[in-house]
Parts: structure tokens; sequence; C-alpha cells
């Protein structure tokens, strides 16, 4: 057995380990980064960019079709293999070499195995050979293993080998009938990538399409889905699955209904990679999602164990969890230095848009771009807002993206500090958009000011007067 000493030592390579240990080394302290799978995580190989990339090539062709001159030029179908290939591509073809390349460039060391904490400070990294190497932090282990797809106790479903998120985002072949058990981001974006690639799609969908999204949004990604030929089963809730041996999914409903696929993706949550990492050594419970303070110290884990990204469950966002990772970085680099630690609202050591400005983009047809609060939110955080509506299509600068432009805008106003606390916009091409809208957000902007944010015209951006507009001054 060998034992080696660092100042840090980070449980999980994706891209919130990887960012808590760039900051710790680049404040000056040494660590590693324990890793059993491929380092860069779910959203290098299975989420963020090979899900995008099976999304936009779909998006870049109904873009073209919506424009006159443009629309002449298309000629032929998506080509299924081609996408494929440039997902792979993205995907970097499963492979982590760059990765690697990257923690050695930034003087990071990295210890292939599966990391269990066995005592207070201490890891031990069980190697693929079976040779178990011990890593013992000076100042603090954080862990950031992240998380997996939920699987329900739904009758014969695990045994009839269902996708999860990773098997669709990985998919060797379009099937020709696919299943989604679900309606949250995941269920929607996939059924609006194997739709466009050519596969029959239905979708049970017990609570509504994107249920935490503003009403509209939901309700506008279900027409489009519909009209892209999926079937959106509203409120249908499966009550048993089996795969025959020719291969065919059966799904029973809970009314009765029987259908058949190819395959059958879950998409119905997520459940945190914590079941064996060691937590009954230290008093806290297998399995389970770890509460954090303000500065990302798990509770109950002593003042040298923090947790960052989807395993402390505050929001289960790559792009937030990285934000999780510069704030528990440089703390931990404060503590061990004897630095003043800025734990505030706002301050450099805590994540405070955690709870108040988190900005998200489902990639659907039409886009759902958000961030902060909902109205509903906001009613239920006891704070007394209006909600002021526009209708996206009629700004000059979405006549001009595509013809017959259909979108909407929402904004929620705190009218009590007359500050924005809430932004959603639907319609093509919005992500690049809500940006604008966190920053307003995380600075607190009074509205009197946003009126001398004057929008470039005529772009689609022009919506923020229109909204200053109909909210009045």
């Amino acid at each position: 057995m060998t034992a080696i000493e660092y100042d840090v030592v980070v449980i999980g390579a994706g891209p919130v380990g990887e960012n808590v240990a760039d900051r710790v080394v680049r404040g000056g302290l040494t660590a590693a980064i324990v890793e059993r799978e491929l380092v860069g995580g779910e959203c290098s190989y299975w989420a963020c960019m090979p899900t995008k990339a099976l999304l936009r090539s779909a998006s870049a062709l109904r873009a073209a079709r919506q424009l006159p001159g443009a629309r002449e030029a298309v000629t032929g179908e998506l080509d299924a293999a081609a996408v494929l290939a440039r997902r792979d591509s993205f995907a970097s073809h499963w492979q982590d070499d760059g990765q690697v390349s990257w923690l050695e460039s930034a003087g990071i060391a990295l210890h292939r195995g599966h990391g269990r904490i066995s005592s207070a400070r201490v890891v031990e990294v069980t190697g693929v050979d079976g040779v178990t190497t011990t890593l013992t932090a000076r100042h603090a282990v954080v862990v950031a293993t992240g998380s997996s797809a939920l699987v329900p106790d739904i009758p014969g479903l695990r045994a009839a080998a269902p996708w999860s998120s990773r098997e669709a985002a990985s998919a060797r072949s379009v099937p020709r009938r696919l299943a989604i058990i679900g309606g949250g981001v995941v269920a929607a974006e996939m059924a609006t990538a194997f739709a466009a690639l050519g596969s029959a799609v239905t979708m049970l969908v017990r609570d509504g399409v994107l249920p935490s999204a503003e009403p509209f949004a939901g309700e506008r990604v279900t027409a489009s889905l519909r009209e892209a030929g999926v079937s959106v089963r509203l409120g249908a809730e499966a009550a048993s699955v089996r795969r025959d041996d020719d291969g065919t999914v059966r799904i029973e409903t809970t009314s009765g209904e029987e259908i058949e696929a190819d395959e059958v993706l879950v998409a119905v949550g997520r459940t945190p990679n914590t079941q064996d990492i060691g937590l009954d050594r230290i008093g806290l419970a297998p399995g389970a999602w770890l509460a954090v303070d303000d500065t990302l110290r798990v509770v109950g884990g002593g003042e040298w164990l923090y947790a960052a990204g989807d395993v402390n469950r505050r929001v289960l966002l790559t792009h937030q969890g990285k934000y999780q990772a510069r704030a528990v970085g440089d703390v931990i680099v404060a503590r061990a230095t004897g630095a003043t630690v800025e734990d505030g609202p706002w301050g450099r050591h805590v994540a405070t848009a955690d709870e108040r400005a988190v900005p998200q983009v489902v990639f659907t047809d039409p886009e759902v771009a958000s961030v902060g609060l909902t109205a509903a939110a906001a009613e239920a955080a006891g704070l007394r807002i209006r909600v002021v509506d526009y209708d996206l299509g009629a700004v000059a600068g979405s006549a001009l993206h595509a013809d017959g432009y259909q979108g909407h805008a929402r904004m929620v106003v705190d009218e009590d500090r007359k500050v924005i606390v809430g932004l959603t916009l639907v319609g093509p091409d919005v992500a690049e958009l809500i940006h604008a809208a966190t920053i307003a957000i995380v600075g607190e902007v009074p509205l009197d000011r946003l009126w001398h944010a004057v929008p470039a015209y005529p772009t689609v951006s022009e919506v923020w007067l229109r909204l200053l507009e109909a909210y009045g001054r």
C-alpha cells in the first residue's frame, strides 16, 4: 500500500472536481483528484456536450427552413449518421486523453480508481488492479462525485434494460420507436433530438412537460413536440415494463394502455453518487445527498469535508457546479492560509446565485431560457411581485430572425425593491439572450437604471425595451 499526502484531495474528476483542484493549485496548494471513470465526467461524455451536438444540426435545419431563400437551398433531410458522428467528436470518442493532459499541465495529480473516505482527511483509492493507495489531505477533502439517473421501482423496468441519459447521449443508432418516461429537461430534449433523427417518439408525462418552468414554456414545447410527431401522453404513468425475446419493449400504463417501443428512456430525476464513497466511516448516510453550509462545507462532516456540484443537490446544472467549485477552491485556500473568509451574501466564498440567479437553457424547439424565479416561485417566497408578459414575435429583430417567429417573454419584478427577480424567454435561439437577464438579477439593477441600457436595433434584445414599456415608468 502506497501513502501520499496532498493539501487537498478531490473525489470526482468531472468539471466540478477539475475546477476545485484548479483553484486550489492556483492558490498555491497541492491537489490530487480521484476518478474511477473518464476524466471530464458526465458533462463531457454523456450530457452537456454530446446531447447539444445531437440537437444542433436539426435546429440549424429548422432555422434555414424558416427563411425564404435559405429554404429553397435545402434539398435533403437530416443525415442521422453525420449527426451521430459529430456527436462522437464532441464526446472525444469517449477517450479522456485531452482531459488528462490538461490535469498534468495544471499541476494536478490524478489517481485512477475508486475513492473511499476511510477516516478524517484520508481517502483510499482502489485501482483496477486491486492495489490501494492512501491519500491524506492536510486541509480538505472535496466530494464532487455528481449524480446518476434515477430508475424508479416500476415492475420489470430494470430487467428491460432501459436507457438512461447516458445511453441516449451515446446511442450508436437511432431506434425506430423510442418511449420516454418523464417530462423534464432530459426527456424533452431527447424527444426533440430523436424525433428529428427519425424515431417515432412517445412520451409518458405524468406531471406535464417542463413542470418546473413557467407554464407557458411547457405548453409551447408540448405543442411543438406534437407538431414534430411526438406522441405526448399527459398524465400517463407506467405501471409495468417488459422486454420481449425479440427486443420489443412493452409498457403498460396505469390506465391499461400498452405502448410498444424498441427502446425506453427513463428520465425522471437523479440520485447522488454517494453510495460507496465511505460516508459510513465518518457518520454520514451512504447514498444520501450531502447538505452543505453557505461555504459548501458538509453539515455534520467536520471542518475538512466539502461537497460541490450535483452531489449537494443545490442546483443540478454543470455551470452552477463549476461556480460552486470556484467558491470551494477559493475558501479552502483562504482557510489554509489564514486569509479572510468572505461568506456574506454575494461574497467570494459563497454560492449565493444558487438561490437567486440560476440560468438555464432547455434546447428544445422552441428553446426555453430562464433565470431566477418563476412567478409561482416568487409568490411562494413571499415576494410582492408584478408579472410582465410580452409577445417575443412582435419584436422587429424576431421578425428578421425567422418568418413566422413565435415566442414569449415574461419578466417577474419585485415591487418592493423595483428589481427583476426572474425572466423566462421561449422562442427560437433565445439561449444567447439570457445572460443579460442574469446580470440584471445578480446586480439587482433598478428598473429605472435599466431604462438607460438601450438595446441595439433591430435585434431580438429589443424585448428588454418592450418589457420595460409594458411595465411603465
